[in-house]
């Protein structure tokens, strides 16, 4: 019987699939756009003949490999019934087409299994999503280990992958690493996205095109790339479950976190612009359509906890003058929250520092102009709080075991519902006294002892509820996704959310390569980029504001520290940058962004289109050169001519094929500085 081949579109993208009524899809290719009619010439195993020492049968990359019947790669699933129904092979495939995409409907009749494959090729993003549901179809609970999200195949020439990690105040620190025969891992088991093993990754080749993918998950998440017989390789992503979390019953299902991938001929950010465009879907903002982000001020470096109402009101009028348009009160609000020891959980306000509550500060805030926006860390729980006193059990535990504190903190168990409806009605309340338009949403700690029956799962299913029905009760209201800065950026939460805190470090010379990493996965419109103190207070680090508000220009533009202790000529600076960026932020944040590298310690970025760019340089340490680079910027077009404006310069016309291959010549800078241009195709 002749095989289906199975093909799906975009306009950059495409992926095919052979389909047989008796066994999982063969993978037959993935990568940048074929032309419209373009097949196979054959079956796979018919251009694979038998090599010597090997099954008779022979076992291609399907989109659902299994262990145990002939393939030895990575499965995409492990699970049995108490030892039995180990080994896994589909019997049994059924393609339904569905808009964008097809869902392939397997079984396995014999491990009595039912598998369903959703694979989408957004036809605006480039961006292929999978998704996979399993269902136990036997008469005893199957016990899931692994299910992978996807499995991609990558082709013979793909070269090296480059990962994120990093820690708590150094976010996206890239991994670059070789691929060889062996296998590539990253796996996290911390509970939450995590600051030190990003969800995703960028595979380059030797022929300059670029896949990435990311998972859109909040939890414990692995992927592994593969070397296969073929000189392909296997890349498989999804959640990583603990032993005994998943136990199907009879009949029960579980569905898979989604997985984004995308490929491009331009390289990285080719990938980058897919990606940017596939978040931008997935969000949901108040009355439908993003508003220009606003100026936003955050209190949390410029007080910590310590709260004076006197003070925060002067601190709203020094931030109206200098054009801010959103104020955030951060930790500390509440009752007996005077350091992080305690509290966490009672979500009242400190009668103490606000003895007639919050509104005559929101109110003030308000009257200035600006929005009020409230810090939270609901999923939290300090040991001394009055919520722990009365109910001890809400925390996760393990029966027997001590309880690991961290940041003096222990998580509360969100797979229940009355801790979910608990700390609905206590964020809910302040939602509807006070006029808040905004909650930074913390969690501060990775998971340990999460549960006797690990709940880790469950833990993740049960935030992105919370969030869910809070934003359906008040859909006014935006959320922010912070763990400690960094430590939840993903696909998954940016559902429910609509900024990420990108690292607690607001070092400027720290968070450009920070920011880097970021716009590989995430569009600059989310990315939460503040002017911080001087010297900086995660470094010890000193920067000027003209170089400290450059880096911050391209994200979402915020400031967080103390501007009653700023200079006049700060003050100003800082002034001139909220102005630019207001005229600017609506080319920053809707366009495209590339990234490149000049050399000698030159960085830069550009947004917008082939048309019109923003184009930002930084350096970043003085120059070694007697002369500075030529910064080349591929994208422009190169049959057009291009002007080129910056401040305090006169105008310079410059031809597009001057640009790409020779470069821009970069005027001498100093050691920290950043250099805005405007480019204009005539």
């Amino acid at each position: 019987m002749q095989p289906e081949f199975v093909t799906l579109h975009s306009p950059a993208c495409t992926a095919i699939w052979e389909a047989r009524p008796d066994e999982a899809p063969l993978w037959r290719y993935w990568g940048p756009r074929l032309p419209d009619g373009v097949v196979p010439p054959a079956p796979l195993r018919d251009t694979r003949p038998e090599p010597s020492f090997s099954l008779h049968f022979d076992q291609p990359l399907s989109i659902f490999p299994t262990m145990g019947m002939g393939w030895f790669g990575q499965s995409a699933l492990m699970a049995s019934r108490a030892g039995q129904d180990w080994a896994q092979q589909i019997t049994a495939t059924r393609a339904e087409k569905i808009a964008d995409g097809v869902i392939f409907h397997m079984a396995d009749d014999v491990a009595r299994i039912s598998v369903a494959i959703t694979i989408r090729l957004n036809s605006a993003t480039d961006t292929l999503t999978l998704s996979t549901t399993l269902t136990n179809m036997g008469d005893d609970v199957l016990e899931v280990s692994f299910l992978a999200s996807g499995n991609l195949p990558l082709p013979a020439d793909s070269a090296h992958v480059r990962s994120y990690g990093g820690r708590h105040n150094s976010e996206f620190v890239a991994i670059d690493d070789a691929l060889t025969r062996s296998q590539w891992r990253r796996e996290n088991r911390r509970g939450l996205t995590s600051h030190d093993c990003f969800p995703g990754a960028i595979v380059s080749c030797a022929d300059g095109a670029a896949y990435g993918a990311q998972l859109a998950w909040s939890g414990n998440h692995l992927q592994t790339i593969e070397w296969l017989d073929d000189g392909r390789r296997q890349w498989i992503m999804g959640e990583a479950l603990a032993p005994g979390e998943m136990r199907l019953a009879p009949g029960q299902s579980m569905t898979t976190p989604e997985l984004l991938a995308t490929c491009s001929a331009d390289g990285a950010n080719g990938v980058s612009w897919a990606f940017h465009r596939a978040i931008r879907t997935r969000m949901t903002w108040p009355d439908g359509v993003m508003k220009p982000r606003p100026v936003h001020l955050n209190t949390w470096e410029g007080f910590y906890f310590d709260h004076d109402l006197d003070a925060l009101k002067e601190l709203a009028e020094a931030a109206a003058r200098v054009g801010i348009e959103r104020y955030v009160l951060d930790d500390g609000w509440f009752k007996g929250r005077d350091d992080d020891t305690s509290s966490l959980g009672d979500w009242v306000v400190d009668a103490r520092k606000y003895p007639d509550g919050l509104m005559p500060l929101a109110r003030h805030v308000v009257d200035s102009g600006m929005e009020f926006g409230l810090w939270v860390e609901p999923e939290m729980i300090n040991p001394d709080s009055d919520l722990y006193r009365a109910h001890p059990d809400w925390a996760l535990h393990i029966g027997g075991r001590p309880l690991l504190g961290a940041r003096n903190q222990l998580v509360l168990d969100m797979s229940l519902p009355q801790v979910r409806d608990y700390l609905f009605d206590a964020v809910a309340q302040h939602l509807r006294n006070l006029p808040i338009s905004y909650l930074k949403w913390d969690h501060n700690r990775d998971l340990t002892h999460a549960g006797n029956s690990a709940k880790f799962r469950s833990q993740v299913l049960g935030s992105y509820e919370l969030m869910a029905r809070l934003r359906s009760a008040f859909p006014d209201v935006e959320i922010e996704s912070c763990a400690g800065g960094g430590g939840r950026i993903d696909a998954g939460v940016i559902a429910h959310t609509h900024r990420f805190w990108t690292s607690d470090c607001i070092d400027a010379i720290s968070r450009v390569s920070i920011q880097r990493g970021f716009l590989q996965f995430m569009p600059p419109e989310v990315m939460g980029s503040h002017v911080g103190a001087c010297p900086a207070h995660s470094t010890g680090r000193m920067q000027s504001m003209p170089f400290r508000a450059g880096v911050a220009l391209p994200g979402h533009f915020g400031v967080e520290l103390d501007l009653r202790k700023l200079t006049q000529t700060e003050t100003d600076d800082l002034a001139a940058t909220i102005a630019r960026y207001k005229a600017l932020r609506n080319r920053l944040h809707h366009g495209r962004v590339w990234q490149g590298e000049a050399g000698d310690s030159v960085v830069w970025q550009a947004h917008g289109d082939e048309d019109q760019l923003l184009l930002i340089v930084t350096r970043t340490a003085p120059t070694t050169m007697r002369h500075q680079p030529h910064l080349r910027l591929d994208m422009v077009d190169p049959a057009r001519r291009y002007r080129l404006m910056r401040d305090g310069a006169a105008p310079v016309d410059m031809d597009g094929a001057w640009l790409a291959r020779m470069g821009l010549p970069l005027p001498p800078m100093k050691g920290e500085e950043v250099l805005v241009y405007e480019l204009a195709a005539r």
